[in-house]
């Protein structure tokens, strides 16, 4: 199924107007609905992202230094502006105010890092130019990879072809494990490079220019043909990459080996120099993500020779540091990484890269301010009052399920109930006492930061899992929402407690169908088809009967065909598998969030609001949290990578819903229409 109704008119509208109107806070009655966005000339069973959505979509461009444009955006633009003024007021009262500042004040000062130059750069170019062995290559790596930028640490792909880390242990949660998995691509994924599919392959050629600019602006000359070698080896290193669906597999990913099984599964690259240098000579185990990923690189790293590795490593040192050295590197990042890959014609204001900075590098500190200025005591009651209902109704759905058998339900009830619950902010803070800041040091500020995460992430090999902790992208002003899978916790943070998902004000209806379906959504996480190989305890063990397995099987297949036929761009489809995970949790989140809305009426029949009823205005609130449009190149990476389905096709879940059909007078004939047989239904 293709339909062009929102994407079509949204994409020309961003690309032709630039984005030069920005949405505004949602205009909204006392229900929490406007009905000035609802397309009355469109029918919901024909497209009900478009009924719902509609009139909203006709007046919104996407702002110019934004890839896509809804609510989320619009809540982070707010979340962000509350922390510029949360660092710009930054007082020396205290040790981490002081580092607040200081780090926030050298990100602004451009006069200064233009004074600089590339100077910061010269001691890590020098290192690669001293570069003679393979040896030499592997304790680079390994040297960069224990200081390199928070931003580079987070990306699509880690800086370079090996991504070292630090995680609960998939078959003892109580222990932390170091693991390796894949890396080292330029481009966002490994079908950028070997696609046929013109647009990547004007991707490719936009990624080449930028490698040659990058040569340039460090100094070396022939840019254009150590471009061209970047480029030949990423794409041998992209032939042995995993697929993205494949990444998500537990099954597939957890490999525990030795360091010497290791170095004889992929012989070719000094694992021992490596693992001595990062840090943990001797680890045990390694748990592998990607083995024959492994062996690829390892084969490829011992035919590179040594000047393509020199070629290699500046360019994607450079890369990762592009964004704190002169505006020159700044604008080069941003004509590839904003215009050519993700369609944005504006860089964004320097203090917003600014805060986006700071939330990684010292979020807690920052969320401690936040919280207190930002997120009422009341709102915290309320969403985890909301919690408990929505966990009692997914209990009752796992009580009625037909398919599964008893003893499996006790272990899933077990389950549901050992789920730990944050609202807003995390139980316990971390402290930043060990952070140097330099005043008038950006690049020495952000590459001593890493160093600290780093530190703080290698740390935990020496503790049992700690449940508390939230993870470094996580924090009180983020606006998102969270799973931590093996941990069986989930974390709802106060930047997202905010309408159109939550408004203490608003129609139960609508914040059953808005932040309940989230609730929803984390909670059937812990259950979609990767969360429920964990049992109660969080380990990757065989907890189901055969033919429960085989029945779940066959409900979440359903789901990720229907999900595969999707095209919302020309020829470019949706992948069933990739966003297999996410789509069960809209669908389980659902369900249970009106199961929990109709518990919440106690019999009572729902006021009819605004001509609609209370049912209408939960699957209405449902699908305008799915508010957004997207620039054609950003929509085309999220289909490449992104385990997140196009939003308008997830508000498309409620297809599989019986109420939805009875709310709307949905009927055969109608495009979104399912028979009952083949409606998917798995929690």
């Amino acid at each position: 199924m293709r339909r062009s109704s929102w994407l079509g008119v949204a994409l020309a509208m961003s690309l032709a107007a630039g984005g030069v109107k920005a949405a505004s806070a949602p205009a909204a009655g006392t229900t929490g609905i406007d009905p000035g966005n609802i397309d009355h000339n469109v029918r919901p069973g024909d497209d009900f992202w478009g009924y719902v959505n509609g009139g909203w979509a006709r007046g919104q461009a996407i702002p110019p230094d934004r890839s896509y444009w809804g609510d989320a955006a619009r809540l982070r633009e707010q979340s962000a502006a509350r922390v510029r003024g949360i660092l710009e007021g930054a007082k020396a009262a205290t040790p981490e105010a002081r580092k607040m500042g200081a780090f926030y004040a050298a990100y602004m000062d451009e006069a200064a890092i233009e004074a600089k130059g590339i100077a910061p750069l010269r001691p890590d170019l020098a290192r690669i130019a001293a570069l003679r062995t393979p040896a030499d290559i592997a304790r680079f790596m390994a040297d960069f990879e224990r200081r390199q930028p928070l931003t580079a640490a987070i990306g699509a792909q880690s800086v370079f072809p090996i991504s070292p880390g630090v995680g609960a242990d998939l078959k003892d949660p109580t222990r932390n494990t170091f693991g390796l998995s894949q890396g080292g691509l330029g481009l966002p994924d490994r079908d950028y490079y070997l696609s046929t599919d013109p647009k990547m392959a004007a991707a490719r050629e936009a990624y080449r220019v930028y490698l040659a600019r990058l040569f340039t602006l460090t100094g070396f000359g022939q840019p254009q043909a150590r471009a061209d070698r970047v480029m030949a080896f990423e794409a041998d290193l992209a032939k042995g990459h995993w697929a993205r669906a494949d990444l998500r597999d537990f099954d597939k990913t957890y490999n525990p080996m030795t360091e010497a099984r290791l170095a004889a599964s992929a012989p070719g690259f000094d694992w021992s120099g490596y693992l001595l240098k990062l840090g943990v000579p001797g680890i045990n185990p390694i748990i592998v993500g990607q083995p024959t990923a492994m062996t690829a690189f390892a084969k490829l790293a011992a035919a590179t020779p040594v000047q393509t590795w020199r070629d290699y490593l500046v360019a994607h040192v450079a890369n990762a540091e592009a964004p704190y050295l002169t505006k020159a590197f700044v604008d080069a990042d941003f004509e590839f990484h904003g215009k050519a890959l993700s369609g944005v014609p504006e860089l964004r204001a320097r203090w917003k890269r600014a805060v986006d900075l700071m939330n990684l590098c010292m979020g807690d500190a920052i969320g401690r301010e936040y919280v207190r200025r930002y997120f009422p005591p009341q709102a915290k009651a309320q969403i985890e009052a909301m919690i408990g209902e929505i966990k009692t109704a997914f209990a009752h759905r796992i009580d009625r399920l037909t398919w599964m058998a008893p003893e499996t339900k006790l272990r899933a009830m077990a389950k549901l109930a050992a789920l730990k619950v944050e609202v807003g902010y995390p139980d316990k803070w971390r402290s930043y006492a060990g952070l140097q800041i330099l005043p008038g040091d950006l690049y020495g500020d952000v590459s001593r930061s890493g160093a600290f995460e780093q530190a703080y992430q290698f740390g935990k090999l020496k503790h049992p899992v700690d449940r508390s902790a939230w993870g470094f992208t996580t924090e009180p002003q983020t606006v998102n929402a969270f799973n931590y899978g093996n941990l069986l916790k989930l974390a709802f943070p106060a930047g997202y407690l905010a309408p159109p998902y939550f408004d203490p004000a608003a129609d139960p209806a609508v914040n059953y169908g808005g932040i309940g379906s989230t609730i929803g959504h984390e909670i059937s996480h812990s259950f979609d088809d990767q969360g429920a190989k964990l049992d109660e305890r969080g380990r990757l063990i065989t907890w189901w009967t055969p033919a429960d397995a085989a029945a779940f099987k066959a409900s979440t297949t359903a789901l990720a065909d229907q999900f595969s036929a999707y095209e919302p761009l020309a020829g470019v489809h949706e992948n069933g598998r990739l966003t297999l995970g996410e789509n069960t949790g809209d669908l389980g989140g659902l369900v249970a969030a009106l199961d929990a809305y109709h518990a919440s009426l106690k019999g009572r029949t729902a006021p009819v609001i605004d001509g609609l009823t209370g049912d209408q205005r939960f699957f209405i609130a449902y699908a305008q949290a799915h508010r957004w449009i997207y620039r054609e190149n950003f929509l085309r990476q999220v289909l490449a990578t992104d385990p997140h389905g196009a939003d308008p096709y997830r508000a498309d879940t409620v297809r599989n819903v019986d109420a939805w059909y009875a709310a709307f007078d949905v009927k055969p004939g109608d495009k979104l229409y399912l028979a009952p047989d083949q409606r998917v239904r798995i929690w």
